[in-house]
């Protein structure tokens, strides 16, 4: 249940505006809900301030339709991950406000203004074109979270003064999410260049010896420049996540 929704039933059973019978039955599922083939989580977001987000990889199109359809009933806004096109449009047919974007392979039900609760920028930063499904993941995960985002695209150690150039950007960012693949350096040459925190996350773009993102992975466990943490291969929305944990005001409320 979202948060507001909450507070605001609360508010009008506290004021007579609602019975005790009636409230109950709005709080029925506030648990968790039993589609049978899963527990739908609507407690997540008063314990986490992020509601319950759907993995669409390894589900099939009707199972991700009834989650999404079933979290959008809380007026939550609604994130599925890994999302193929055959699913989406079984979604969209059955919660039509969902819309797809195809580059982060992800579902989005946007029903709620998203309230910026962070301190300051999260910037998102890919080191190229191919790493791009995995940054925007980021990026769109960050946003939702209640992060200002901003996006710096191919910016690659193979040609560094790219990233120099933007040097400007990186200073302003209060966090930062680098999406690399091939050997996973830029992270610790983005680190080197700022005193903010620098969210790793290895892509399994590369050539055979980079065994599906493995090197990447290695290369940035074993950073060089200090203050870089990594996320597992190909982990762009646990990246935006914690980016927005991260940058997200003391005081806010979700």
């Amino acid at each position: 249940m979202d948060p507001k929704k909450l507070r605001t039933l609360l508010e009008r059973l506290q004021g007579g505006g609602v019975s005790v019978d009636d409230a109950l039955t709005e709080l029925a599922d506030l648990p968790y809900k039993d589609l049978g083939f899963a527990n739908v989580d609507h407690h997540r977001h008063l314990r986490s301030g992020f509601p319950e987000v759907v993995l669409g990889a390894g589900k099939t199109r009707e199972q991700v339709a009834a989650i999404v359809l079933e979290l959008s009933k809380t007026g939550a806004n609604v994130l599925a991950t890994r999302v193929d096109a055959a699913q989406a449009a079984h979604v969209i047919a059955a919660v039509p406000a969902a819309r797809y974007d195809e580059l982060a392979r992800a579902i989005v039900v946007e029903q709620q203004p998203i309230i910026e609760t962070g301190r300051g920028t999260g910037l998102v930063i890919s080191a190229g074109t191919s790493d791009l499904p995995v940054a925007e993941e980021a990026a769109l995960t960050a946003r939702l979270g209640g992060s200002h985002v901003e996006r710096l695209w191919d910016v690659g150690v193979a040609g560094i003064h790219r990233l120099l150039d933007r040097r400007a950007l990186l200073e302003q960012a209060e966090v930062i999410v680098v999406a690399a693949g091939m050997e996973g350096a830029l992270p610790s040459v983005v680190k080197g260049l700022v005193s903010r925190p620098v969210i790793a996350v290895p892509t399994s773009v590369g050539y055979g010896a980079s065994f599906g993102g493995l090197a990447a992975l290695l290369g940035m466990l074993n950073a060089c420049a200090s203050g870089v943490v990594v996320v597992n291969i190909d982990n762009g929305f646990g990246a935006g996540y914690a980016a927005a944990l991260m940058n997200r005001r003391r005081e806010a409320k979700t």
